[in-house]
């Protein structure tokens, strides 16, 4: 059984996760899922329901998680740039289901991020302002995406950027209104785009920036073959970001396409120990540069369910700092989302 099929993502096949499914290691570690999506695309539905069961099923202790835009429940009825305030609206429902306990003691989209065109400049502060009136308290952020490449098979087609967006003057006017409003900007971008993230951070170093998916590791396409010399360059990159003290990191989205390590093309699904062993690097360097304070563990569900389940990928992160101090692992788990994303659990 295959849920769907894109070019951009890998497929989620629910049969052959079953066959991988793990006890969860410590449940009773109090976890934030520090970035996930809901959406309901043809072929592909990700919902309150289906993601309240991916972390039912996982048995680990996620109290909340932060809602990562992702193009979806936009304003049929507007096309202007007001028509992305329908995605925090969205989320916040869900947020206002979730906090009814009447689902359980999770928080879902407790912080919620999400989409304004930057590149609108000054005028993007109206919409960054409807964004905190829909998010009722909630809304902490923006992602305005900004990948690309030469290789344009690597990009989504929906989210693809012009090269050079970070530098570009009316982007970063926009950029300049977010920390006035206390928000936060999330950068999903290449990692051969990290050393320009670093120029922006360096230029705004009162604005909050939080880098997703360890720095977009490629590993296909026009990158494939070359893992030690993309690592390499990825964390002389990685290091020099990490000097930037207004910047931190999330710990996840290595299951994507992109990163090219194939865990979607065996047998069974990978093992929590598998996925340990081949992260370990990044995440290492990630941790070693930045510091637990600056660094946070997300999911990425369901964009990463097309190469394990959700609770392999947790237990993974608890074998990768099976080493780490408790006040570390309090830090990764849970602490940095927490103050990041001003994440108001229930006490």
């Amino acid at each position: 059984m295959i849920e769907r099929r894109s070019a951009n993502y890998l497929p989620v096949r629910p049969d052959w996760l079953a066959t991988g499914h793990e006890e969860p290691l410590e449940p009773e570690l109090p976890i934030i899922d520090a970035h996930h999506h809901l959406w309901d695309r043809p072929g592909w539905r990700y919902l309150f329901d289906e993601y309240l069961a991916d972390i039912g099923g996982s048995g680990h202790a996620v109290q909340a998680s932060v809602f990562m835009q992702a193009q979806a429940m936009y304003r049929a009825d507007d096309s202007g740039p007001m028509r992305v305030v329908g995605e925090t609206e969205f989320a916040n429902g869900v947020a206002a289901m979730a906090a009814s306990g009447q689902y359980g003691p999770v928080r879902l989209c407790a912080g919620i991020v999400g989409h304004a065109d930057l590149r609108l400049g000054d005028a993007v502060a109206e919409v960054l302002e409807a964004h905190l009136r829909a998010g009722n308290g909630r809304f902490r952020g923006i992602r305005h995406i900004t990948v690309w490449d030469t290789d344009a098979t690597l990009m989504n087609p929906l989210s693809a950027g012009p090269p050079g967006l970070l530098s570009d003057t009316a982007f970063r006017a926009g950029f300049a209104r977010l920390a006035p409003l206390g928000l936060s900007f999330d950068a999903w971008l290449f990692h051969p785009q990290l050393d320009e993230l670093t120029d922006l951070a360096r230029t705004f170093p009162d604005t909050t920036i939080v880098l997703d998916h360890c720095g977009g590791i490629l590993g296909i396409g026009a990158y494939a073959g070359r893992r030690q010399e993309i690592f390499a360059a990825w964390s002389r990159s990685i290091r020099a970001l990490a000097q930037c003290p207004n910047v931190s990191v999330k710990l996840g989205g290595l299951g994507m396409r992109m990163n090219g390590f194939g865990f979607e093309t065996g047998r069974m699904p990978p093992t929590s120990q598998h996925l340990a062993e081949t992260w370990r690097p990044y995440i290492e360097t990630c941790i070693e540069a930045f510091g637990a304070t600056r660094c946070m563990f997300e999911s990425n569900f369901p964009v990463d369910k097309g190469s394990y389940g959700y609770g392999t990928v947790w237990n993974a992160f608890k074998r990768l700092t099976a080493g780490a101090s408790s006040d570390e692992r309090m830090a990764l788990f849970s602490g940095t989302a927490t103050r990041v994303y001003a994440v108001t659990l229930p006490s």
